[in-house]
C-alpha cells in the first residue's frame, strides 16, 4: 500500500516570514569548536560573576520569603527593585518614579514589548547606521519600516532626525544606543546628545533610548541619559545582564507614566511577569551597595583587555585598515581595507582559530561588508594576542593573494 504524506497543515503568519536566526548564535556555535578563540560573542566575562554573592542571597531569599519568592508575582516586578531602579536613575539626573519602572526578562524583552506597543505594520521606526542587531530582530516581527540614520563616529546625525517628518512621516520613535553602542563602541558626546534631543523634540519623534553598557566606563563616565533631557518623550532600557550575570535575564523599562498601562498589558500577555525569584535574589545582592564596589573591578578587568586587543590590532591587521578603541563597553568596530569582505572571509578565519561576527549584520541597509565586530571581554589578554595575530595573517594573506591576481 501506497502511503502519501498530506501538505502541512500549518500555516505561518506574515509576520513569521521577518523572523531571522541571530548570526551572532550561528557564530557562537562555531566556537564551540575545539581550538577556536572568540572574538565573535557579546558575553560578559563569567569571570566577573559574582557567584558568592548570589549563593548567599539565594540562602538568605530561601531562608526569609521562600513562599513568597516562589509564588506567582506582580506584573511590574518586585516592589523594591523598582525603588531601587528608580532611586539609582535619579543619581543619573532623570526624575523617575518606581511607577514608571517595569521589570523585564532581559531588556531583549523591553525592545520587544516596546514595539508591541508602538508599531504598526508599515510604520517607520529610525534606527542608527549601524545598530544593534537585536534591536532589528526584536522589532522586525512586527513589520515596521526601517529608515537608517545617516551617522558618524558620534552617533547619528541630528540633521537626519530633523528631517523624519520629511523622510519618514509618522516615525514611531527613534531607536538609539548612546554608551559604548553595539556594535560600533562609540559614544555619544554631551553636545551631540543635546542636539539629537533638540532634533527629536522639533521632529515630534519620540526616543528609546538602551543604555545596556552605560556602567561598563573605563576613565570616565558618559554625559547624562537622554532620558533625562526629555523624560516625557523617551523610554529608557537598562540591563543588569553586564553588572551582575546575563542568565538572570533581568532587565528593566522606564516609560512615561501615559505608555506604562499599555507596556504592562503587553508583559502580562507575554509572561505574567519576570521571574520574582531572580528579582529578589538580585535585590538581596544590591540593595546595600554591592555594585558600588564590584562594577569597577569589571571596568579594571575590561580596560586591561581592551587594551590588549588595541595593541594587537595596532601590531597584526594590515595596512589600511581602520579603528577607534573604545572608551567603555565590550566592542572594537573594525573597518578593513578595500578588498576584504568581512562574511565571506570568516570561514578562513575559523579554519584558522578564530571567530568573529561580520559587520554586514547591523545595518537595517547597504550594509558595510568591510566592517566587522571583535569582543575583548571574555578572552584573557594573551588569548586575544593570539586571536588577533591569527586574524592578521588570514587578512593579509587575502590581500597579497588579492594583489598576487592584479599584479600582472
Amino acid at each position: 500500500m501506497n502511503v502519501t504524506t498530506p501538505a502541512s497543515a500549518w500555516t505561518l503568519a506574515q509576520r513569521a516570514a521577518r523572523m531571522n536566526p541571530s548570526i551572532i548564535r550561528e557564530i557562537l556555535k562555531v566556537t564551540e569548536q575545539p581550538g577556536v578563540l572568540s572574538l565573535a560573542g557579546g558575553l560578559p566575562s563569567p569571570e566577573t560573576f559574582p557567584i558568592e554573592a548570589m549563593r548567599e542571597a539565594t540562602a538568605k531569599v530561601l531562608a526569609d520569603t521562600p513562599k513568597e519568592a516562589l509564588q506567582y508575582a506582580a506584573s511590574e516586578g518586585f516592589g523594591p527593585l523598582r525603588e531601587w531602579v528608580a532611586a539609582q536613575l535619579a543619581k543619573q539626573g532623570q526624575q523617575v518614579t518606581p511607577a514608571q519602572v517595569l521589570i523585564t526578562t532581559g531588556s531583549q524583552q523591553g525592545l520587544d514589548l516596546v514595539a508591541k506597543v508602538l508599531v504598526d505594520a508599515g510604520a517607520p521606526v529610525a534606527v542608527e547606521t549601524p545598530t544593534y542587531l537585536g534591536a532589528l530582530q526584536a522589532f522586525a516581527p512586527y513589520e515596521p519600516i526601517f529608515k537608517s540614520l545617516a551617522s558618524d563616529a558620534d552617533g547619528p546625525l541630528p540633521e537626519a532626525i530633523e528631517r523624519l517628518p520629511h523622510d519618514a512621516p509618522g516615525t514611531r520613535f527613534a531607536y538609539v544606543l548612546p554608551n559604548f553602542q553595539n556594535p560600533t563602541g562609540r559614544v555619544i558626546p554631551e553636545a551631540r546628545r543635546q542636539a539629537i534631543v533638540q532634533a527629536a523634540q522639533a521632529a515630534r519623534v519620540p526616543l528609546v533610548e538602551d543604555n545596556p553598557y552605560g556602567d561598563l566606563w573605563f576613565d570616565e563616565a558618559p554625559p547624562a541619559p537622554l532620558a533625562s533631557r526629555w523624560p516625557e518623550g523617551t523610554v529608557y532600557l537598562g540591563s543588569f545582564s553586564k553588572v551582575l550575570a546575563p542568565g538572570l535575564r533581568l532587565g528593566y523599562v522606564v516609560a512615561p507614566p501615559e505608555l506604562m498601562p499599555k507596556l504592562l498589558q503587553a508583559k502580562q500577555a507575554a509572561d505574567l511577569h519576570t521571574p520574582g525569584f531572580n528579582q529578589r535574589v538580585v535585590y538581596e545582592v544590591i540593595k546595600n551597595g554591592f555594585l558600588d564596589q564590584h562594577v569597577p573591578t569589571i571596568r579594571a578587568r575590561y580596560k586591561a583587555q581592551r587594551d590588549a586587543m588595541a595593541a594587537a590590532l595596532q601590531e597584526h591587521l594590515p595596512a589600511g585598515s581602520e579603528w577607534a578603541a573604545p572608551l567603555g563597553g565590550m566592542f572594537f568596530w573594525v573597518r578593513l581595507p578595500e578588498g576584504c569582505h568581512a562574511m565571506a572571509l570568516l570561514e578562513q578565519a575559523v579554519a584558522a582559530g578564530v571567530a568573529y561576527v561580520p559587520g554586514e549584520a547591523f545595518y537595517a541597509h547597504a550594509p558595510d561588508v568591510r566592517t566587522m565586530r571583535l569582543s575583548f571581554v571574555t578572552l584573557a589578554p594573551d588569548d586575544i594576542r593570539t586571536a588577533v595575530a591569527a586574524l592578521g595573517r588570514v587578512l593579509n594573506r587575502h590581500l597579497n593573494e588579492e594583489l598576487e591576481q592584479v599584479t600582472p
